[in-house]
């Protein structure tokens, strides 16, 4: 899709250190999107990651990728967020990379799709919220009792807009990724006695390849044309506040919501 805008871009950030010595577990890491962004701003800022996604191939790629850039390998582990056994395993081998040690955990797994109340099916219906939202609690519960122990850690989940406001044919969508909302105030309140924070991003619209393929091209251009500087965000633009997020900078914050987009108020 090609826009032409009156606000581009800024330009890509360097790193600053924010998350030097931190270990970070990214869930949908995998592609072009919000979780290999993520991955990458995270390396760049001298984090430790551990990555994971579905599509083995697309994983071992960004692995390398990564890898290139931190100058050392990058473990990763193929995981279905469906699987309770999968998320387990995944945990578990995280903490083996990290010498039993999660600092940041970051729910990116997400699946959309649209289709009218009216049309929609129960499949369709229960495998949205799994792997949008129960996810999030499936990773949650895995990885939270670690951090309680070490009375650290910090949680950042991927939600959306469609969480605040109405779209057709997203109700399933729309309906996870408020839940993810409330989830995030609900967890942060019983993290916060173990020294444990948890917030989440709620992008609007963020381009990547793989979404520009799946989305009809007049869709894209209307979302766009929705925001404020009249172009989707980049992807490191939203990787840029789950940085904050899981930084040192945002220390005081827990249970908050983070709108990452411009669209009018």
């Amino acid at each position: 899709m090609a826009l032409d805008v009156k606000n581009p871009p800024p330009p890509y950030p360097e790193g600053h250190g924010l998350l030097r010595g931190r270990t970070v577990l990214i869930t949908a890491a995998a592609g072009t999107g919000v979780g290999f962004s993520t991955a990458k701003r995270c390396v760049e800022e001298g984090a430790r990651v551990f990555i994971s996604d579905m599509h083995e191939r697309r994983l071992a790629d960004a692995a390398a990728r990564l890898g290139s850039i931190a100058g050392n390998r990058v473990p990763y582990r193929v995981c279905d967020v469906t699987k309770e056994d999968d998320v387990r395993a995944l945990v578990a081998g995280a903490l083996e990379a990290f010498g039993g040690q999660i600092d940041v955990l970051v729910n990116n797994a997400g699946l959309g799709g649209s289709a009218r109340i009216v049309d929609m099916t129960d499949e369709q219906w229960h495998k949205v919220l799994d792997v949008t939202l129960t996810s999030v609690f499936r990773m949650s519960r895995a990885v939270l009792p670690h951090m309680y122990a070490r009375r650290r850690g910090v949680i950042v989940n991927n939600a959306s807009v469609l969480g605040w406001r109405a779209q057709a044919e997203q109700s399933h969508y729309a309906a996870a990724k408020a839940g993810v909302m409330a989830f995030t105030r609900c967890a942060a309140i019983e993290a916060a006695e173990h020294g444990v924070r948890v917030n989440a991003v709620a992008p609007s619209i963020a381009m990547h390849e793989f979404l520009n393929k799946v989305t009809p091209p007049e869709l894209l251009e209307e979302l766009s044309r929705r925001e404020a500087f009249g172009r989707p965000a980049e992807v490191f633009e939203v990787a840029n506040v789950i940085v904050f997020l899981a930084s040192d900078l945002s220390s005081y914050m827990t249970g908050e919501v983070i709108s990452v987009s411009s669209q009018r108020a």
